[in-house]
C-alpha cells in the first residue's frame, strides 16, 4: 500500500468513522478505514446503542408479560427469564449488522485496515501519511490527501477503581453471566437510566446516584421531574445531590457509601455496581502531538465543518469538543466531512437541531433549547403541553403518562425546543426535528395533519396546546 495514495483515510470504524467512509466512496472517493476492533461498528454496535436497546426490548416485552392477563392473554402468569438466551439474541443483532458493514466496505470498495492508525505530521507535498500496527503485529504504511479522526471514546470510571466482574462499566455489564438480583448506578445519563430501566424490569432491586440535583440534567427540567416520578412509581430508589461516593468489594458484591443531600452519610449494597459517569474521547497515542492539534481536556476542537487545526485533517464523532457524544452527530458529521472534501453540497451541524434520546421506560425524545435555556438567551417564551393521558393510542398501549412539551418564541411562533417522554418519544421525536430544521412555526404545525390514531398526533395537540387550542385535553 506504500505507493497507493487514497482520497481519504479515515481513523476509527464507529458510526461516525463508517458512515464518513461510506458517504465519501459514494462520492467516487478512493477510501481507506482503519479500525482497531476485530469487528466494524464500535463502541455503539458492539458495546453501546445497539446492544443496550436490544435489552431494553426484551426488558419491554417481559413488562408487558406481567400483565398478559389484562389484554385477554392467558397461561403466561409465571414467564421464566432465560439470560442466556437474552444475551445471544443480544448478541445475534450485533453479528447481523457487523456482516452488514463488511458487506458495506465490499460494496463501496472500501480498503480496510484491523489495527491501529497514528498520524506521523503535516502533510508533505498534499499528501499525509498514517502508520498502522496491524492485528497481526506488523506494520503498515498508508498516505492520503485528506485525514478523518474518528476513534472515538472509552467509558470513565471512578477515580482508583478498575472495572471488574463486580465494578462495571456499558462494556462489562454486556457480558454478565446473570442478570443481578441488586444494582447500583452511579450517573443518570442515558446509559445508568437506560440499564437501570432494564434490570429493574427483570425484577432487580435498583439504586440510581446522581451528583447532580436533577437526573437525566440535561432534559428540560419539568422531564426530568417526570422521569423521577415514574422511576420512583416502578421502584427504583434515586438519590440526587449526593457526593463522597465510594466502592468497596464485599463477598456479596459491593458497597456503595455516599453523602445524601441533607449531608447525611449512606450505604448500601449490591450485587454489581455500574459505573455510567461519562465517556472519555479516545484520543491519545494518535499522533496528535505531531500536529498543529492541541487538545483541549484531551476533545479535539473544530469549526463548523470538523476541521482541525491541522490542514487537511478532520475529527468527527466523541472525540470532538462542544459537540453531543451521539452516534447520529457523529454519522452526520461524518456525511458532512465526506461532502466537503468532495466538493459536494454539505450543511454544517447545527448544535440546536440535534435530537437527544433516551430509551427508559417511559422513553425521552428532546431536541432544541430548554425552556430554562430560551429564558436564559432573552426569548418572550410561550410553552404548550399536552399530556399522554388525552392521546388514545396512549391508552390502547396503556402507556398514557408523560407528555409532549414545545418551547416557543412568542413573538414570532418560532418553535425552540420540543421535549417528550413517554410512549415511542424516541421515534416521534424526529418530527419536531424537522419541524425545527424547516423553521416551521407553531401555527404552521398546528395546520400539519396526523394520522389517528397514533402517538404521534400528541404533537399535534402539543403544538396547539402552545395558543391555548389542543382539542384533547
Amino acid at each position: 500500500m506504500a505507493d497507493t495514495i487514497f482520497d481519504v483515510v479515515v481513523v476509527g470504524g464507529g458510526p461516525a468513522g463508517y458512515t464518513c467512509g461510506i458517504r465519501a466512496a459514494q462520492y467516487g472517493l478512493k477510501v481507506a478505514l482503519i479500525d482497531a476492533n476485530d469487528r466494524l461498528g464500535g463502541t455503539c454496535l458492539l458495546w453501546g446503542c445497539i446492544p443496550t436497546k436490544a435489552l431494553l426490548f426484551t426488558a419491554e416485552i417481559w413488562d408487558h408479560l406481567k400483565h398478559a392477563n389484562t389484554y385477554g392473554i392467558e397461561g403466561v402468569d409465571k414467564p421464566k427469564l432465560n439470560w442466556k438466551q437474552v444475551m445471544a439474541r443480544k448478541d445475534d443483532v450485533i453479528t447481523r449488522h457487523t456482516k452488514g458493514l463488511d458487506f458495506l466496505m465490499k460494496k463501496n470498495k472500501i480498503t480496510t485496515f484491523k489495527g491501529y492508525g497514528k498520524l506521523t505530521g503535516p502533510a508533505k507535498d498534499g499528501v499525509h501519511t498514517i502508520d498502522v500496527k496491524l492485528a497481526d503485529g506488523k506494520q503498515e504504511t498508508i498516505k492520503a490527501k485528506k485525514v478523518v479522526i474518528a476513534t472515538g471514546s472509552d467509558a470513565r470510571v471512578l477515580p482508583g477503581f478498575k472495572p471488574d466482574d463486580t465494578i462495571l462499566t456499558n462494556y462489562e455489564i454486556l457480558k454478565i453471566a446473570e442478570a443481578p438480583k441488586s444494582l447500583i448506578v452511579i450517573g443518570s445519563g442515558a446509559v445508568g437510566v437506560e440499564f437501570g430501566s432494564i434490570f429493574k424490569s427483570f425484577g432487580a432491586d435498583v439504586t440510581i446516584l446522581e451528583v447532580l440535583p436533577r437526573i437525566v440534567p440535561v432534559e428540560d427540567e419539568e422531564v426530568s421531574k417526570e422521569l423521577l416520578r415514574q422511576f420512583k412509581k416502578r421502584g427504583i430508589e434515586v438519590q440526587t445531590s449526593i457526593k463522597d461516593t465510594k466502592i468497596e468489594k464485599t463477598k456479596g458484591g459491593a458497597k456503595v457509601t455516599w453523602t445524601d443531600s441533607t449531608g447525611k452519610q449512606q450505604s448500601k449494597e449490591a450485587e454489581k455496581v455500574l459505573m455510567a459517569v461519562g465517556r472519555a474521547p479516545r484520543t491519545e497515542g494518535i499522533g496528535l502531538e505531531k500536529t498543529n492539534i492541541k487538545p483541549e481536556r484531551n476533545f479535539i476542537m473544530t469549526n463548523e465543518w470538523m476541521e482541525t487545526t491541522e490542514p487537511g485533517v478532520y475529527a468527527i464523532g466523541d472525540i470532538v469538543g462542544g459537540m453531543p457524544q451521539l452516534a447520529h452527530t457523529g454519522m452526520m458529521a461524518g456525511m458532512v466531512v465526506a461532502a466537503r472534501i468532495a466538493g459536494k453540497y454539505a450543511k454544517p451541524i447545527h448544535r440546536n437541531r440535534i435530537p437527544g434520546c433516551t430509551y427508559t421506560e417511559p422513553q425521552i425524545g428532546s431536541v432544541g433549547l430548554t425552556e430554562a435555556q430560551a429564558k436564559e438567551k432573552g426569548y418572550n417564551v410561550k410553552v404548550g403541553k399536552f399530556p399522554f393521558v388525552g392521546n388514545s393510542k396512549a391508552t390502547i398501549l396503556d402507556a398514557h403518562d408523560g407528555f409532549v412539551k414545545v418551547v416557543s418564541d412568542a413573538k414570532y411562533g418560532e418553535i425552540l425546543g420540543v421535549h417528550i417522554i413517554g410512549p415511542y418519544a424516541t421515534e416521534i421525536i424526529a418530527e419536531a426535528v424537522t419541524a425545527i430544521q424547516l423553521e416551521a412555526t407553531v401555527e404552521e404545525m398546528m395546520f400539519t395533519i396526523h394520522a389517528h390514531p397514533t402517538v404521534a398526533e400528541s404533537l399535534s395537540d402539543a403544538f396547539a396546546s402552545v395558543e391555548g387550542k389542543a382539542i384533547n385535553v
